[in-house]
């Protein structure tokens, strides 16, 4: 008793002071859904609303078609009416991809669009059949596409295996938030040639487009209630017919009359000639050109820009989850989407594309800029990119706008991607050191290691990777070029093997894992199953 008599009992225990930033203001907590989306993947807006906006993507989309058209078909031999026909093929089996990807693949509200990962493998092609030994450029341009058709082809089979076997889904299994977020945000800062660098071919057009674009869409719509949905929805349509009747304007006053060659062709809606060599009504038919070829040197070039393509949507996928308000594509899903983009790329082989299609990862940017992820208003475009592939004349005239105006767009479109995938971080612990590592060294490489290719790239589109074997090099010239697939690489090699079993919740894989399995989340069957009870007659290991 004597030794406890002058003990004092401990003082209570302090409450620890609150966070000096809750002193400052609110948090937000993680939010797996965008609660500003005014219609999301199952919801719809009235029907003329619905056509004015599905117009909207084909517009769009239309932008990357022409690009990819008039580098490519004048490189192989073809004239204005070739450049013509590719555009129609291309535009028709767009509109065909997306419609199954909509009904049959992820069911996201994703237009399906020209990749561009193709080029290099293309160019390859295109140098084999320089040497001049063909009687006139046509008929050098039917037989450079008869190659990549029996190219695109045979590479079809690699996406089909991948997708239909479910290896594709066992890799995004690898995933978690942090790899999500460069692996995302490079699909659009991926694409920066696509925007200033071409916006500035014909700066008079194509920087008021973005200035125009900026204004209206963001600070004309905060001057009247009623106007703000109409102008957050439609003032892209606005601006382009503003800026197109400006050029227009500029070049039949004579403004370009004494300029280079190039700005000619960049700044004037005159000169695609489109209009004039396009048919009045043409469809596209298989082997159109005639029997494709089959070569073994370009079909590994091919597969390269496959598997690219299969990186690529799969990023652009998990964007488009979030601004159609759906929950991450599981596995299965992405299994699928890369099967059937597989099947995809054989059709278009058997129709004559010159290039494979990739999720639009501007169209995507559309979904965010608009506010309205609804799957209908995507399966409607596809009837314009059908209708104007099929009547020609129609489609050259929307073909024939300035590329500059589509650049001002991406400038747009492609920095909402980009942000979007940051928003990922939020399910992660974006104070761990490890996760910052990760995130900053995926981002810096997936950016400037393809940056470092595309600089030693030479015009006739031999890379920097030089061995004897045409084919080895195509091959990997043409996955180190392509940011999302080199973000993708860095990520998953470096969040997989860095402290990964002890930096689970670090990682956000708690809220990653459920969306990974079929039934890991009762809302993947709400966003992800197949219209019409499909499900119920098809094999689970093809759902």
């Amino acid at each position: 008793m004597g030794e406890t008599a002058g003990h004092h009992p401990p003082p209570p225990p302090q409450a620890a002071p609150p966070s000096l930033g809750l002193l400052r203001g609110p948090t937000w907590t993680p939010a797996e859904q965008l609660q500003q989306l005014q219609y999301c993947i199952h919801s719809n807006p009235p029907w003329p609303q619905a056509l004015l906006l599905a117009f909207q993507h084909y517009i769009v989309m239309l932008g990357t078609t022409v690009l990819i058209s008039s580098t490519l078909v004048p490189l192989m031999g073809g004239g204005h009416g070739d450049k013509g026909r590719v555009i129609q093929s291309l535009l028709f089996m767009s509109g065909l991809n997306t419609l199954l990807q909509t009904l049959f693949g992820t069911r996201l509200p994703t237009v399906m669009g020209p990749s561009a990962a193709f080029t290099l493998p293309v160019l390859s092609i295109i140098n084999d059949y320089n040497d001049g030994s063909f009687t006139s450029e046509h008929d050098r341009f039917r037989h450079t596409i008869r190659t990549i058709q029996g190219s695109l082809i045979v590479s079809s089979f690699i996406n089909i295996v991948l997708g239909y076997s479910g290896a594709w889904g066992n890799l995004a299994r690898f995933f978690s938030p942090i790899v999500i977020v460069p692996f995302v945000c490079v699909v659009g800062l991926g694409l920066f040639m696509r925007g200033f660098p071409l916006l500035g071919n014909c700066v008079e057009i194509g920087l008021p487009m973005l200035v125009l674009l900026v204004i209206c869409q963001q600070y004309l719509k905060r001057l009247h209630p009623k106007a703000h949905f109409i102008v957050e929805r439609f003032a892209l349509l606005f601006c382009i017919g503003v800026v197109w009747a400006f050029a227009a304007i500029l070049t039949a006053a004579g403004a370009y009359n004494n300029v280079p060659e190039q700005t000619k062709l960049s700044c004037r809606t005159d000169r695609s000639y489109l209009l004039s060599s396009a048919p009045w009504i043409k469809v596209p038919y298989p082997f159109q050109w005639g029997t494709p070829i089959f070569r073994a040197s370009h079909v590994f070039g091919m597969i390269g820009a496959a598997l690219v393509t299969s990186a690529e949507s799969t990023g652009t996928f998990i964007a488009a989850s979030r601004f159609a308000g759906a929950t991450a594509p599981p596995a299965h899903v992405l299994s699928r989407s890369i099967g059937l983009q597989g099947i995809g790329m054989l059709v278009e082989g058997i129709f004559g594309s010159v290039v494979g299609t990739t999720a639009s990862v501007e169209n995507v940017g559309l979904l965010g800029l608009t506010h309205i992820g609804s799957r209908r208003v995507v399966q409607i475009s596809t009837a314009f990119m059908i209708f104007f592939s099929i009547f020609g004349k129609f489609g050259a005239f929307f073909a024939s706008i300035p590329l500059p105006i589509f650049a001002a767009i991406y400038c747009v479109l492609l920095g909402i991607v980009a942000a979007v995938g940051i928003t990922f971080i939020q399910f992660a612990n974006n104070n761990s050191m490890r996760n910052i590592y990760i995130l900053g060294l995926s981002l810096f490489l997936g950016i400037s290691i393809p940056q470092y290719f595309a600089s030693k790239t030479t015009e006739d589109g031999h890379g920097p990777v030089r061995t004897g074997g045409g084919w080895f090099n195509d091959i990997w010239n043409t996955i180190f070029s392509s940011p999302p697939t080199v973000a993708m690489i860095v990520g998953t090699v470096l969040d997989n093997t860095l402290d990964a079993r002890d930096t689970v919740a670090d990682r956000g894989l708690p809220w990653w894992k459920p969306f990974q399995h079929r039934k890991g989340d009762s809302r993947n069957d709400e966003f992800y199953s197949f219209p019409l009870r499909i499900n119920e007659y098809i094999p689970t290991r093809f759902l």
